[in-house]
């Protein structure tokens, strides 16, 4: 960094290239930074209830180091599997568990961070209150490799539940789901994972997976956790809230291979979809909960539009969901619809009091829609804050800000 800063060089963070918004992409050229060999667990302490990591950790195996001693790492993206934990960070990464246990920076105690001109210190600290300054740690949570380079970091676990439960419910149309979703919420639950699945992802599934038990118009994938007597006690009202609801099948996992099978179902759903044409485009706009149904109205009403495939899943349980279109970018045609779709997408999401981007960040994507959301003064607040600690503009240039 100090040889960049000196040469004005650019200079792109890289995990494992997983990220759904074009923020590891050297946009501007220079010099690629991979921390794929910094990949050490350095410590797990059950005391403290912290895991100090190297930023190329995958993410799985935080999830099994921990679990392997009674501990828990929550925030598990789809990627979870072969993500990193750096890029985790950098892109305040969520995932299925959500809904219960946050999002990567709730559990981001401290940071190792390298700034643009070659000086290093700490952000946060191992001790669980901290009110020492500014909340440094949490500024570099999602700021997408753009205020400085993460190599090590500080963060919390939990104790591992002791027991867990699946549910599987179908329903006609993604809409009843969508109307099921806030009748759990009501009835006092809050599952540790609540995912929702519509038709044409389904389908999609059912053919990469060869599963023959997937013909529904949306399915709800559930899961509950904690002490054997709550679990049991969540999934009594969980099924009753389904039942009132009108779900036309319920299915509950018998055992734990069971359950695992329902959520390599719901992992794979992008996997599948890349498979039906040459490009997806993925997005993550999130509503309140609330207006869930309103905007799987407004994706449904934009694919008729402009006549395109829209496979839509995600996180029912936090609002967040995934319309993904499915179409061959190699037609110029095909490329001026999915831009047209995918600014509407994003306005009826504000319109509805959302987000542009509940977990992928903005990267290139999405940059020319920032002020949409955060309006001029929004934009320029941030720009502020980049400047401050990258006044050359080497850092990840060409991400968030257009």
């Amino acid at each position: 960094m100090e040889y960049a800063a000196r040469e004005r060089i650019p200079v792109t963070p890289r995990g494992a290239g997983t990220g759904l918004s074009g923020g590891c992409v050297p946009a501007a050229g220079g010099i690629v930074v991979s921390t794929e060999r910094l990949n050490r667990i350095i410590d797990i302490d059950p005391a403290d209830l912290i895991a100090v990591v190297e930023p190329g950790v995958i993410t799985a195996s935080l999830h099994s180091a921990s679990e392997a001693l009674g501990l828990f790492y929550p925030p598990d993206p789809g990627s979870c599997a072969f993500c990193t934990l750096g890029g985790n960070i950098a892109e305040n990464a969520g995932g299925l568990r959500g809904l219960k246990y946050g999002v990567t920076r709730d559990y981001v105690m401290a940071l190792d961070v390298v700034l643009p001109d070659g000086r290093t210190f700490q952000a946060g600290s191992r001790t669980r209150k901290n009110v020492t300054g500014y909340d440094m740690a949490r500024l570099f949570t999602g700021s997408e490799g753009t205020l400085g380079f993460i190599t090590g970091a500080v963060l919390k676990l939990i104790v591992l539940p002791e027991a867990k439960a699946g549910f599987l419910a179908a329903f006609d149309t993604l809409e009843a789901a969508s109307e099921a979703v806030l009748a759990i919420i009501k009835s006092g639950i809050t599952p540790s994972t609540l995912e929702i699945m519509d038709s044409v992802t389904l389908k999609a599934v059912a053919s990469f997976s060869g599963r023959n038990d997937l013909d529904y118009g949306a399915l709800l994938l559930i899961e509950v956790d904690g002490h054997e007597e709550d679990v049991a006690r969540q999934s009594g009202k969980l099924l009753d809230a389904l039942k009132n609801s009108g779900a036309k099948e319920l299915r509950q996992a018998r055992d734990a291979a069971e359950q695992e099978e329902i959520w390599t179902a719901r992992r794979s759903a992008l996997t599948a979809l890349a498979r039906i044409s040459p490009s997806v485009i993925l997005e993550d706009a999130t509503v309140p909960r609330k207006e869930m149904t309103s905007m799987v109205r407004a994706i449904r009403s934009v694919a008729g539009k402009y006549g395109l495939l829209i496979g839509t899943f995600g996180h029912a349980g936090d609002g967040n969901l995934h319309p993904t279109i499915i179409t061959d970018l190699r037609i110029e045609e095909n490329k001026n619809k999915v831009k047209a779709a995918v600014g509407e997408i994003f306005e009826a999401a504000l319109s509805l009091g959302g987000t542009l981007s509940g977990e992928h960040g903005i990267g290139i994507m999405k940059s020319s829609y920032m002020e949409s959301e955060l309006g001029a003064a929004g934009v320029e607040a941030m720009r502020a804050v980049k400047d401050a600690f990258d006044p050359q503009g080497i850092m990840n240039p060409g991400k968030i800000f257009v």
